[in-house]
């Protein structure tokens, strides 16, 4: 069994509404909806907020994400048959996007994650690059805009970077948990003893 992957919520008070906005400015931009008095200026900044926003949501799962994957390698360090395996941090991350057992894709569908894939892939591959959340005025608009195709070839090189065995996904288990949830979990455990 593998330690549960606890995912933290990121919390922008603004973040929902302006993903609704930029997804609206998108649509706009591409001619799906009429854009009425707004200029391709406004729509385009509205864009990038949204996708900035977009970037700074994937990046704090990414770092669930990387945490989980170091203490899954902790794991296998502290297990001699584990250590034979060739399990790698790209061991997990392809575990995780690929192959994710079906009780975690479940959850993850019950809380209306339908692309977890792309979603974990790219929170990967923005953590590949980046140390801390970048701040706005260090990305350049067309990267902001264009992020998601970024992430996705960060996340193919950060694959590449290492032979290692692909996990098969009845071999190992874990469990998946908001934070919240895990916290309460942990305190009604407490509580029994």
């Amino acid at each position: 069994m593998l330690p549960p992957l606890i995912l933290h919520p990121f919390s922008d008070p603004e973040g929902p509404a302006k993903l609704v906005e930029s997804s609206r400015a998108s649509m706009m931009l591409q001619g799906l909806l009429p854009s009425g008095d707004l200029s391709q200026e406004d729509l385009d900044r509205t864009l990038v907020n949204g996708r900035f926003c977009e970037i700074r949501m994937l990046f704090y799962v990414g770092k669930d994400l990387v945490r989980w994957i170091e203490q899954c390698m902790e794991q296998v360090e502290r297990d001699p048959e584990l250590r034979t395996m060739n399990l790698r941090f790209q061991s997990f991350a392809s575990y995780l996007v690929d192959d994710a057992p079906e009780p975690v894709r479940e959850k993850l569908k019950k809380w209306g994650v339908a692309d977890f894939k792309s979603i974990f892939a790219r929170a990967l591959g923005l953590n590949a690059v980046f140390h801390d959340a970048p701040d706005q005025s260090l990305l350049s608009p067309d990267f902001i805009r264009n992020y998601y195709r970024f992430a996705d070839q960060m996340y193919a090189v950060l694959q590449h970077q290492a032979q290692f065995a692909r996990i098969p996904a009845a071999e190992f288990d874990f469990e998946l948990y908001a934070s919240g949830e895990y916290s309460r979990m942990l305190a009604k455990g407490w509580e029994q003893e």
